[in-house]
């Protein structure tokens, strides 16, 4: 069961206000001071637009970038897919992780949970979590007003719970960008923030030898990896490159003693 949570704001977001709260104080006492309040309370606007941009930043609220210590102590990664489930790709990723006996987490579009739920309910199914990659994955998404990330959010809630059976626990950002409104959101909603602590970059390149090696570069205990089995980029022959580096990632895994579980797993 889902349960929403009072909202903390982050030190930094705190530090926001009160600098905010400081430059009016300011501008009151000493009106002509105001071309240095506003470029004051400009600079921290550009200072969280930028950390929004930036998808493993902590300074907004709480995202997790790596597994948590229990689950890095047992030797535990996760493979996150995101921008699913596809109809070609989708089944073809389940029976990798099937030969493999592996678990990955699905961070699913809604819309299109709607239009393949056969698809999110089989990740079920086989042992893999479904989490929430809003609605629409709107490239606007990182400007949107607090009323519209709930419904985006709420609507992929709804879409998945009803496919799958379960309401999701993660949330992970489209493209990862965000903006300070969304942490306030997801603690009304009972989701985490899910980044990354590694990704192959499979939507634009083409290559499953350098997204490989992005993925295994200092491969350790406690990494969230991300792939894609939705807007894959394909090979020369045509193939999504997620099925041409899915396996050799599992059998390094597999060599570096490892265990993959989904992020819902590794939280117990």
């Amino acid at each position: 069961m889902i349960t929403a949570r009072k909202w903390r704001a982050a030190p930094l977001l705190r530090f926001s206000f009160a600098w905010h709260l400081a430059a009016v104080g300011v501008t009151l006492v000493r009106p002509s001071w105001w071309p240095w309040t506003l470029a004051a309370v400009l600079a921290d606007h550009l200072l969280l637009t930028g950390l929004g941009l930036w998808p493993r930043s902590h300074a907004l609220g709480s995202n997790w970038t790596r597994l948590p210590a229990g689950a890095a102590a047992r030797r535990e990664i996760c493979i996150t897919l995101d921008d699913g489930p596809d109809p070609e790709v989708t089944p073809q990723v389940l029976a990798i992780l099937a030969r493999h006996r592996a678990r990955a987490t699905f961070f699913c579009i809604g819309e299109r949970v709607e239009r393949f739920p056969q698809l999110a309910s089989a990740c079920i199914a086989q042992g893999h979590a479904v989490e929430n990659h809003s609605q629409h994955h709107r490239h606007q998404f990182s400007l949107l007003g607090p009323g519209a990330l709930r419904s985006e959010l709420q609507r992929a809630q709804r879409s998945i719970e009803r496919a799958c059976g379960l309401a999701p626990r993660f949330f992970r950002a489209p493209a990862g960008l965000r903006n300070p409104l969304l942490d306030p959101v997801l603690q009304q909603l009972g989701l985490q923030l899910a980044s990354w602590t590694r990704r192959g970059f499979d939507t634009v390149n083409a290559d499953p030898a350098a997204v490989l090696s992005r993925l295994t570069a200092r491969l350790d205990a406690g990494d969230i990896l991300l792939l894609h089995d939705g807007h894959a980029a394909r090979t020369r022959t045509g193939r999504a490159v997620v099925l041409e580096v899915l396996p050799a990632l599992l059998e390094v895994i597999e060599q570096r003693g490892l265990r993959t579980v989904t992020l819902r797993e590794a939280a117990l």
